[in-house]
């Protein structure tokens, strides 16, 4: 079968590879749709410190059943499915305590493992999810069941105001899950576009960074308190510090972006403010539940979300092209059935 495998960084092609052979409680999947992200991006500039190559990629999947697992009835040959890709080890204290997406030695598809970037895959039944959803929405589950992971560690209510720096792939994920929470959601970027994007995806408010004062609007908009929960979903270390400073008094500090360098803090903020600061990382069951039920519900932007649809053989060109103009690329998706 073919595959796009990155051979090392800056190359990647279409390869023959050999077909996959479910283990005992493995469904084999035809792969219809598989979406690109930062991390791919990354592990093509060789920027990804996990990834080893050569890798097949892939892990924001929509697939169909060709042959199901005799241990889950409901997943009928024919079946469309979404996967979650990570991969957790059931033995270190993060797994002990239930809380496997942020496994210390997890392997997520396409990057310390090969992923789905390929015309068949095999993968454990317990992974997948099904849904009344088309190709394209089954495909964006993964990806925004990351931020919504984030407004779950958050517990943002419908009566909260959520301040979300970024409206990347992530962030938008976070805007998309506070807004179906019912919350005030105030989206900060520095493009338009990408501010029109999270106010489709459910952002009551939005702020441009490079035009208009952040800390003056977040005022204005929470009426002097401040929002109470805060999302950083950029990685920079003046939004780490921006998180902090602009979060109301008591409020909570979530951050899903890995920040590029140390970020120096006034710690003081910690405590005066007695914040809860949260980590985030993957997501768990729940939140691709969530993520389902939002889009069951007609309430994200799927069309308004993808730039660019390409086939399989497409994929190492496009892979080039996107790593030398980013910003002319958003959500991709690769059509490879």
């Amino acid at each position: 079968m073919k595959a796009v495998v990155i051979e090392k960084p800056g190359q990647a092609a279409v390869q023959s590879v050999a077909d996959p052979t479910p283990k005992p409680g493995e469904v084999l999947l035809k792969i219809r749709r598989v979406g690109l992200c930062g991390t791919d991006l990354n592990s093509f500039r060789g920027k990804n410190p996990m990834v080893s190559y050569p890798r097949v990629i892939g892990h924001e999947i929509c697939a169909t059943v060709v042959e199901a697992s005799s241990g889950h009835p409901h997943l009928t040959t024919g079946t469309n499915v979404t996967v979650s890709p990570y991969i957790p080890c059931g033995r270190c204290p993060a797994c002990l305590r239930g809380r496997a997406n942020a496994c210390q030695i997890n392997q997520t598809l396409g990057v310390m493992c090969d992923g789905a970037l390929a015309e068949y895959f095999a993968i454990d039944a317990a992974k997948l999810y099904t849904a009344s959803l088309g190709l394209e929405e089954l495909c964006l589950v993964e990806p925004l069941s990351v931020g919504f992971h984030a407004v779950a560690r958050g517990r943002v209510a419908a009566d909260d105001a959520v301040a979300i720096w970024g409206c990347g792939g992530v962030g938008l994920g976070a805007i998309a899950a506070s807004g179906f929470r019912g919350a005030k959601t105030i989206a900060i970027d520095m493009d338009d576009a990408k501010l029109a994007l999270a106010r489709k995806a459910g952002a009551t408010d939005t702020i441009n960074a490079a035009t208009e004062p952040v800390h003056d609007k977040l005022l204005e908009i929470t009426n002097g308190r401040g929002p109470d929960v805060a999302i950083e979903a950029i990685g920079l270390p003046a939004t780490f510090r921006a998180a902090v400073e602009e979060v109301a008094f008591t409020g909570r500090v979530v951050y899903i972006g890995y920040a590029k360098e140390q970020v120096a803090y006034e710690t003081r903020l910690f405590v005066q403010k007695e914040l809860d600061i949260l980590g985030s990382r993957n997501a768990q069951s729940a939140d691709f539940r969530e993520v389902i039920a939002m889009l069951e519900a007609g309430r994200f932007p799927v069309d308004s979300a993808i730039s660019h649809t390409i086939s399989l053989n497409e994929t190492p060109e496009t892979l080039q092209a996107w790593s030398t103009n980013p910003v002319a690329y958003s959500k991709i998706i690769v059509r490879v059935s």
